[in-house]
């Protein structure tokens, strides 16, 4: 016996009803899928973000002295003659570190130029062979040519950070050595010294960041021991002091990028 009419609409009802419910569950789904996609890309831009300023402030805080919101310490005009090698940190060289021959066991002299500003400068290459080393070979190279100054630190300790071939403090020059060498015993580093820039309590951080310390500064030493002083700066530091270091930063902080342009435009050693 055929279905009868009530019976057919009934059937057809149940269908649609099912048809019905069978699309929300898929509209359901859809959107469910998209909240957690944009959830976990939400995540995963955050996390980035966070990674790049992470390392931005590690390598921008790299170098002497305590970071913006640590307490500076505070310089004494003493000066030392008897340096001492740093405490022997755990570490390795990474990458193609230039041998710690080239420096001869010598003095080295030569000019760095920022700007239009001479600086004589002396390096040691008995006291601090591979840092030494390693700066002479960026400088024969032409590493630091038309790299800027990117740090400047005007309370506690005064120091302008160079050598980073992005301007920023995050660059190097694509290898890392250490350990400390040649580091003041007392941790007093006198107007003039010419310093290697590390990572806090890592000595095998040193690359091609360095920094010159413009008035005398007490840095204190950690983890790793001080700071490489690889020579000093014989003539110039005044006229790097009127044209650059006077300026202040850009943002009138005590550590932040120089306010005057400051670029190595030749550096030459013999």
């Amino acid at each position: 016996m055929a279905p009868s009419n009530q019976e057919r609409a009934a059937r057809e009802a149940r269908t649609r009803l099912r048809e019905y419910q069978a699309r929300q569950q898929a509209h359901t789904e859809r959107i469910r899928r998209r909240t957690r996609d944009n959830v976990i890309a939400a995540v995963v831009v955050v996390v980035l973000i966070a990674g790049v300023t992470a390392a931005q402030l590690f390598y921008f805080s790299g170098g002497p002295g305590a970071t913006a919101s640590s307490a500076a310490p505070t310089a004494t005009p003493a000066a030392t003659d008897s340096p001492t090698d740093a405490p022997a940190a755990e570490g390795e060289n990474t990458g193609d570190v230039p041998a710690s021959t080239i420096a001869e066991g010598r003095d080295w002299t030569g000019t760095m130029t920022i700007n239009d500003v001479p600086l004589g400068i002396t390096l040691d290459g008995a006291a601090a062979p591979q840092a030494v080393s390693a700066f002479i070979s960026q400088a024969q190279s032409g590493f630091f040519t038309g790299t800027s100054c990117h740090r400047l630190t005007t309370s506690g300790i005064f120091v302008l950070q160079c050598g980073d071939p992005t301007g920023t403090g995050t660059g190097g020059p694509g290898y890392s050595y250490g350990p400390v060498e040649n580091a003041p015993a007392d941790d007093v580093y006198p107007a003039g010294t010419l310093a290697m820039a590390r990572q806090g309590g890592n000595g095998y951080s040193m690359g091609s960041q360095f920094f010159i310390v413009y008035d005398d500064s007490t840095i204190p030493s950690d983890a790793a021991g001080g700071y490489t002083v690889l020579g000093q700066i014989t003539s110039g530091l005044d006229q790097l002091d009127s044209s650059v270091i006077a300026a202040g930063t850009a943002d009138g902080a005590s550590d932040g990028k120089p306010a005057a342009s400051a670029v190595i435009t030749d550096v030459t050693v013999q």
